[in-house]
């Protein structure tokens, strides 16, 4: 009697969404074990992600089942299931403090090259691509890295701080094409030897260093996907540290995931498999921070390119898997596709955003030129 009440009661929350389990269309649920009920009801977000990585339901669109989800409300449900002990471990610890700034690297990072080689474009850019005209995802993310570019107004001799550098697309895009001398931090050991691999006899310097060690000046800084793990406690010495690392007249561009909301945690199974650490940043959070520190001079959202950019990276994962399902196994491949299913369906629905913001110290006398 209890395991029919709480199958009815989630089966009446997924109905809302017009999801179905054992219905015909491709984003319905194709349950394979009966304990996923329970777990969803008890853990929310994340107890339905690690009934996915158990086996305990099949679907052929996951990523328009979350759509359909985040369209229809469910989320503010699942928030509610179990998330108190997630909010009160936000306001209590400093979970991206500087003793901890290095385990997202060891966690996600270096989990290995030979898997982000076969996901990711030819410059292995681990971000939102820009799809305005491209028609292919190298294409989106050398637009992408363009766009930066021209709207930090790089030129020849110009010297940039990238931080998160990742595997060093983007410092070789404006070494190669703009002439800038690069410095590019990561906290990925994995990331940085791949990157100086790729970018012998160019003006770059990889560093593998926190952000709060910066201690130069530079001409322009940058910051794609990397405000992602600084943390709310974070957000002001994180703008401070840019302030401090950027000459009177250079601009800043901070390219981040964010949210619509001011939240203080991030999604618990995000948070537990794939991002520790992890926070989204509001664009209020974003500007807060900069506050009595910055001119915001532009501000632009292709949040709706991340659907396209996760699902162009779903297709290489699916078509690439066989080539290193020995090493990472079943379960790490269940783990992944709902990575990347269930964010490309929160873009989708329009919950999370991508924005650019582009500041200056308010020092330049020429008026800003918004780039697109």
């Amino acid at each position: 009697m209890w395991k029919d009440k709480v199958r009815g009661k989630v089966e009446e929350l997924f109905a809302k969404a017009g999801v179905q389990f054992e219905g015909n269309s491709e984003w319905d649920i194709h349950v394979k074990d009966e304990r996923v009920f329970g777990k969803i009801l008890s853990d929310g977000s994340l107890g339905l992600g690690e009934a996915y990585m158990n086996g305990w339901f099949e679907c052929e669109r996951f990523d328009e089942t979350v759509h359909r989800l985040f369209n229809n409300g469910i989320e503010k449900a699942a928030k509610a299931w179990g998330n108190i002990f997630l909010y009160l471990q936000a306001i209590v610890i400093n979970q991206q403090s500087k003793r901890r700034a290095f385990v997202i690297g060891e966690r996600h990072y270096d989990l290995g090259n030979d898997l982000f080689e076969l996901m990711l474009d030819k410059e292995m850019v681990y971000s939102c691509g820009y799809w305005k005209s491209a028609k292919s995802l190298d294409q989106a993310q050398e637009d992408k890295m363009d766009l930066i570019c021209r709207k930090l107004d790089l030129q020849p001799g110009m010297k940039i701080l990238d931080i998160g550098c990742g595997w060093g697309g983007l410092a070789r895009h404006a070494a190669k094409h703009y002439g800038a001398e690069v410095v590019g931090i990561s906290v990925s050991k994995e990331q940085l030897q791949l990157a100086s691999e790729k970018s012998k006899g160019l003006n770059i310097e990889y560093q593998f260093k926190d952000y709060r060690d910066v201690n130069d000046q530079f001409d322009a800084v940058v910051s794609v996907g990397q405000m992602e793990h600084v943390g709310y406690k974070n957000y002001k010495i994180y703008m401070e540290t840019i302030f401090k690392s950027l000459r009177d007249k250079g601009l800043v561009l901070l390219h981040t995931i964010g949210s619509n909301t001011s939240d203080k945690v991030c999604d618990p199974w995000i948070s537990k498999y794939i991002f520790p650490n992890s926070h989204l940043p509001s664009a209020a959070q974003v500007t807060k921070a900069g506050e009595n520190l910055f001119v915001l001079e532009d501000l632009h959202n292709f949040g709706a390119d991340y659907d396209k950019t996760l699902m162009a990276w779903y297709n290489n994962f699916e078509t690439n898997w066989t080539k290193i399902q020995k090493k990472y196994g079943e379960r790490f491949y269940r783990m992944w596709r709902f990575y990347l299913l269930s964010c490309a369906g929160a873009f989708r629905s329009r919950r999370i955003q991508l924005w650019q913001f582009v500041f200056s110290k308010g020092a330049r006398e020429e008026v800003y030129q918004a780039v697109r």
